[in-house]
């Protein structure tokens, strides 16, 4: 079976460092870019439009959506296969335990489930030393993220990085030792 990542945290926890640490290791690691209806940040989203989502939606082809800061965030079957092709490996962000229960029962794939973490603290100095101007909401959502992860058995991880500690590439490789092992079983 094809594999994926599922890469789950809180704002600000290095999903896009850890994610281009892999893609620097191996170039078959690729961002999945969801699509994103509403405004504000466009880098690392396909933005799309309310007719689009109505459209995906209408054929089923809604794999996961949540709303956050003011706008709907989707994971589509699409996307996800278009991401796939040639042997790619996929890495999706989601910042909800739904999504990473959703996605992975839902998108047939062998997804890797990985929690990166990182304290409240280093959600908001990161958040204000690359620039967000939402910082406040990106701790709340800090907030809910960890509250989510709660009733989350701490076995449902396949793996697990503290990136207070851990330096993105030794994450990455983490990651991708896990991959590799987890694809090789039968």
């Amino acid at each position: 079976m094809r594999p994926g990542v599922l890469l789950y945290g809180p704002p600000a926890a290095g999903k896009d460092t850890v994610t281009a640490a892999l893609a620097e290791l191996d170039a078959r690691y690729v961002p999945f870019h969801r699509l994103k209806v509403g405004s504000g940040k466009s880098a690392g989203y396909r933005m799309g439009t309310q007719e689009e989502l109505a459209g995906l939606e209408a054929r089923g082809d809604v794999v996961y959506r949540n709303k956050r800061y003011g706008n709907v965030y989707v994971v589509d079957r699409p996307g996800l296969e278009q991401a796939m092709e040639g042997g790619k490996i996929p890495i999706v962000h989601l910042g909800q335990v739904a999504g990473v229960e959703q996605v992975g029962a839902l998108f047939p794939a062998r997804w890797v489930r990985v929690l990166l973490w990182c304290s409240r603290a280093s959600t908001a100095e990161r958040s204000r030393q690359r620039g967000d101007t939402d910082t406040a909401a990106r701790l709340t959502a800090w907030d809910a993220t960890q509250a989510d992860l709660a009733p989350y058995p701490q076995a449902g991880w396949e793996v697990r990085v503290d990136t207070d500690v851990t330096k993105p590439r030794d994450a990455a490789q983490q990651i991708d030792a896990f991959i590799r092992s987890a694809v090789a079983q039968p």
